[in-house]
């Protein structure tokens, strides 16, 4: 979810119970993930109202389709995709050859 692993998960859980005591962790624990609730809770609100806002054609809409940094991925990408198929040779009368067809050989062009 936010990068973490098993290893640093253990080391979080360790030094919460050095400086918080075994006793305190379980109640923070339990605050920590009404916390992430509430914030998921929230989140997804926000987003259910943008898209009533904008109404059906996007409906499929996400917030981290939002983030400048995926919009800039994405017209990047189609811009090299266009820019490969402007590149590529454009072959006129060019079709491909049926099973067991030979290719077209020019014997003075060699």
């Amino acid at each position: 979810m936010f990068g973490i692993g098993l290893a640093e998960l253990a080391v979080i859980a360790f030094i919460a119970v050095l400086v918080f005591g075994p006793e305190k962790v379980p109640e923070l624990a339990r605050q920590a993930g009404g916390l992430v609730r509430q914030a998921r809770k929230f989140a997804n609100a926000a987003r259910d109202e943008l898209r009533d806002e904008l109404g059906p054609e996007y409906a499929d809409l996400e917030l981290r389709d939002l983030d400048p940094r995926t919009i800039v991925r994405k017209h990047i990408i189609e811009a090299m995709e266009d820019a490969e198929e402007e590149a590529r040779p454009k072959r006129r009368g060019a079709r491909p050859l049926h099973e067991g067809e030979l290719p077209p050989y020019d014997a003075e062009a060699t």
